[in-house]
């Protein structure tokens, strides 16, 4: 197996902020010995930026992309492709704008930014219509995900991550897996089941793609026996 395991919402519950969830102390060990069992064919795929998965996590020697697969790093660290581009700076100043004007909670991140609505759903409709003005205006992308919309590059893709990593060893040895709870993880199991694999979605959300489900975190850690 080669095993592609989102964050958020799998391996930890999903918080009313980025900032306010709670990993649990042993996790960053846990992860160290199943990544040791699947013979280094573990990587972490998250919407996070690499930097913040390590303020969370501490800096595991494991595979990660950050930025919903844009950002992919082997386990020494070292890049796998192109590091991506950060957003234009025009667009980062009008998100800044309109999150202060509107006092919308943003999350700014090294490869992209995300307008949060979580637990203030009079913002959804405002900020989808300054979403997609701003991705028009600067050719980007929009991933929608749970209270969320995520301004990015081309390119940020989970499912691009699995298809980079697969092409290179340890991984392209194992047959992946990919398990999330969001429609950013549709990609990772569309590219999983097409590599010959298959996806794994966890809690109530209906999945397109996904082949198997995991009803909350604790049936994901209760199936790794983490």
């Amino acid at each position: 197996m080669a095993l592609f395991l989102d964050f958020d919402g799998t391996l930890i519950e999903i918080a009313p902020s980025p900032d306010a969830i709670k990993v649990p102390v042993s996790l960053t060990h846990t992860l160290l010995a199943l990544d040791r069992s699947l013979h280094g064919r573990l990587a972490l795929v998250s919407g996070r930026a690499v930097e913040d998965l390590g303020r969370h996590l501490g800096e595991l020697a494991i595979a990660v992309a950050g930025s919903h697969g844009a950002d992919r790093r082997l386990s020494n660290r070292s890049p796998l492709g192109k590091p991506p581009d950060p957003l234009p700076a025009a667009a980062r100043r009008a998100l800044a704008a309109f999150a202060a004007a509107e006092e919308f909670p943003l999350e700014a991140k090294p490869h992209g930014a995300a307008l949060h609505f979580r637990g203030r759903p009079e913002l959804e409709v405002r900020g989808a219509r300054f979403a997609q003005k701003l991705a028009r205006e600067h050719a980007l992308l929009i991933k929608r995900g749970k209270a969320v919309f995520e301004l990015v590059r081309p390119g940020a893709d989970k499912g691009a991550a699995v298809r980079a990593f697969m092409s290179v060893a340890p991984f392209r040895e194992g047959r992946p897996v990919f398990v999330g709870d969001d429609v950013t993880d549709e990609d990772g199991f569309l590219a999983a089941r097409e590599l010959g694999g298959f996806g794994i979605a966890v809690g109530e959300r209906s999945s397109q793609e996904a082949n198997f489900a995991l009803a909350d975190t604790a049936a994901v850690h209760a199936w790794l026996h983490l």
